[in-house]
Formats: C-alpha cells, sequence, structure tokens
C-alpha cells in the first residue's frame, strides 16, 4: 500500500472530512453569533444594565496595581448573554428523536411493542 492510498484511508476512517467541515461551519458561526449578540441583544441588556463606564470598575491597589473587576464582570455577561443564544439557537435546529416504538426482549432479544408486557417469541414476562 503506498503512502497516498495510505493517508486516504486514514482521512475516511478518522472522518476527517466531517471535522473539517465542523471547523469550517463552526468558524462562521463563531461569527455569526457574537454580530446576533452585538447587534441585537447587547442593546437591550443595555437597557437594563447601568450606564456609564461599569466595565472599567477596579479597586486601585498600589499605583498600576488594579483588580479589574468591571472588566470580569462585562466578559461574564457578554460570556453568559453567547452561551444563551449558541443555546437558543441550537434549540432551535436540532430535534429530538421520537421515542422509540419498539423495545427488545431481554432474554431473546425479540422486538416487541413498547406497551408489550410478555415477549411473544419466548413468552418471557418484561419488566
Amino acid at each position: 500500500m503506498n503512502f497516498a492510498s495510505e493517508f486516504r484511508n486514514f482521512l475516511i476512517q478518522q472522518n476527517f472530512l466531517a471535522l473539517a467541515l465542523a471547523v469550517v461551519i463552526g468558524g462562521a458561526v463563531g461569527k455569526v453569533v457574537p454580530a446576533r449578540v452585538d447587534d441585537v441583544v447587547m442593546p437591550l441588556v443595555g437597557l437594563v444594565l447601568p450606564s456609564g463606564t461599569w466595565r472599567t470598575a477596579q479597586w486601585v491597589l498600589r499605583g498600576e496595581n488594579a483588580i479589574k473587576y468591571g472588566d470580569l464582570l462585562g466578559r461574564v455577561v457578554d460570556f453568559l448573554i453567547i452561551a444563551l443564544v449558541v443555546f437558543l439557537i441550537a434549540r432551535a435546529l436540532i430535534k429530538q428523536p421520537p421515542p422509540p416504538e419498539t423495545k427488545a426482549c431481554p432474554f431473546c432479544l425479540e422486538a416487541l411493542p413498547m406497551q408489550a408486557t410478555r415477549c411473544r417469541a419466548c413468552t418471557s414476562q418484561l419488566p
């Protein structure tokens, strides 16, 4: 087996194409979500949060040393808003699969309707 054939098989077996597509789509979503948050959600949040320069609030320790708690709080708020937007987008796009219509008998593995209480193949009582 030559190198090119071995490399091709590696890419196919490791789902490299799916991973590459996920990276590309993730990069695109990485641009859309912050834009949506900055342009749509943050103006609404700005109505609720206090005005002013709260993101630059800090406790000065000595000289130039300071604990920048306003920046930390701002980043936490940004993270929570972005996480909420991603959750809402994922919930809208990813639908839960319907529950299975059959179950397997634990003794003979026969496919049975979910409401069955006894297996039709081995007549075992189902849990």
